[in-house]
């Protein structure tokens, strides 16, 4: 189960245009392709990699009980073994499939109850006897 690159952070904003421009023109990324979700957002890109997920939100998210940076994510192969290791540790885990795109997230929570997720290419998912 090598997990191998942090793939994105998530972010969520009041300002989705003002934080589309900071991330284009200060961090020289693109806004590129984004799963067909249904509430506004954008991918950042560096490169290949969609490395900032910014939601476009109601309200303050630091001051109305929401966290601003909501979730980490990681890339990885071999989905079997991950699950297998979960269970082994006795680490509740539930599926998640974006709209539009090729992978199914194992999202889970750290001890403090930060949401990580970690993501694994669609095509692992009946071998490692999973399903939808």
């Amino acid at each position: 189960m090598p997990v191998h690159t942090l793939d994105h952070a998530n972010i969520r904003t009041t300002n989705l245009e003002a934080m589309i421009a900071f991330y284009e023109q200060v961090l020289n990324m693109t806004n590129g392709p984004r799963a067909d979700f249904d509430f506004p957002g954008a991918w950042l890109y560096l490169g290949d990699n969609a490395v900032v997920h910014l939601v476009g939100v109601d309200g303050n998210p630091q001051t109305d009980g929401d966290l601003a940076l909501e979730h980490a994510a990681f890339r990885a192969t071999d989905l079997a073994a991950f699950v297998t290791g979960l269970k082994n540790h006795d680490v509740d885990y539930f599926l998640g499939f974006p709209p539009g795109v090729p992978i199914v997230q194992v999202n889970i929570h750290d001890p403090d109850g930060n949401h990580l997720h970690v993501d694994f290419h669609i095509d692992e998912l009946e071998a490692a006897g999973l399903s939808r």
